[in-house]
């Protein structure tokens, strides 16, 4: 037995994938977004995107947010994997960057259009 709907039924009961995220982009959407879900990650990338050349080291980022390097680099790594920066190893040393396109892209993908 089929029900169709009529009239300003009709209108609520479409289906919608027009627009919609695949499974893989919504994975890498939640990456970014569980990323920022921490402070500490936040704080980080706020360092991060106002340092005056854009980069920060590993070194760099451990006292303003009172952390240990081993701790400061997991939450790097997870910023990493976000696609939220990205990371250049020089020497014994890791320097981060804010990725360009990181939080845009997950913002637009989710945005009214």
């Amino acid at each position: 037995m089929t029900i169709e709907a009529t009239g300003a039924d009709a209108a609520c009961c479409g289906t919608v994938s027009d627009g919609t995220v695949d499974a893989a982009q919504a994975e890498q959407i939640a990456r970014v977004f569980k990323a920022l879900g921490d402070p500490t990650r936040v704080r980080l990338l706020s360092l991060i995107s106002a340092a005056p050349d854009g980069e920060l080291c590993i070194c760099d980022l451990t006292e303003p947010v009172g952390l240990s390097q081993p701790t400061v680099s997991h939450h790097m790594k997870q910023l990493a994997e976000a696609g939220l920066v990205t990371r250049e190893q020089r020497g014994k040393w890791a320097f981060y960057r804010v990725a360009p396109r990181g939080l845009a892209d997950a913002a637009a993908t989710l945005a009214p259009r």
